[in-house]
């Protein structure tokens, strides 16, 4: 059976938060999505996206690789493909928080959160461009408890998309 998303509690010095295990498939392929990003960079966007799908093909549940999908689709001016990415892991991590019981806080802060984040932050982005503003405001009212510093200022792209 295939590792699944989970979460773990964090201590430091500032005191317990959340923050999310990722597969064992995923951790494992660091390595692969530097070098997505390189072929990012240097404009090499059609062999970075076969490698994303290979990768995901491979760990399913590779939030970053969906991120990283997602980011290409909108460069390419395709809201419904990076909604769909942006969404499957924005729904992974919701699965993952809700098999917790909901746990908070979940800051941004850990390396571990950012993809859930950025995910949630494309999300909404494309809600918004198709016009999905309800949808969009679920969202953001599911994810501000989360990390109420909202440090990719999610909450207001939604209210000055309103």
């Amino acid at each position: 059976m295939a590792e699944k998303l989970s979460l773990k509690r964090h201590e430091s010095p500032a005191g317990a938060a959340w923050e999310f295990v990722h597969p064992r498939c995923a951790r494992r392929r660091r390595a692969d999505m530097e070098e997505v990003e390189a072929m990012v960079e240097a404009g090499e966007t059609d062999i970075a996206r076969d490698e994303l799908v290979w990768l995901l093909s491979e760990c399913p549940d590779f939030l970053d690789a969906h991120v990283h999908l997602g980011l290409i689709a909108l460069e390419e001016e395709d809201p419904k493909l990076a909604r769909g990415h942006f969404g499957r892991a924005y729904e992974l991590c919701l699965r993952a928080l809700e098999a917790a019981d909901n746990p908070q806080p979940l800051p941004y802060a850990l390396d571990a959160n950012k993809p859930f984040y950025e995910a949630a932050k494309g999300l909404v982005h494309c809600l918004l461009d198709m016009g999905r503003q309800k949808v969009a405001q679920d969202v953001c009212r599911r994810i501000a408890p989360l990390d109420p510093s909202d440090p990719l200022a999610i909450q207001r792209l939604a209210e000055h998309r309103a």
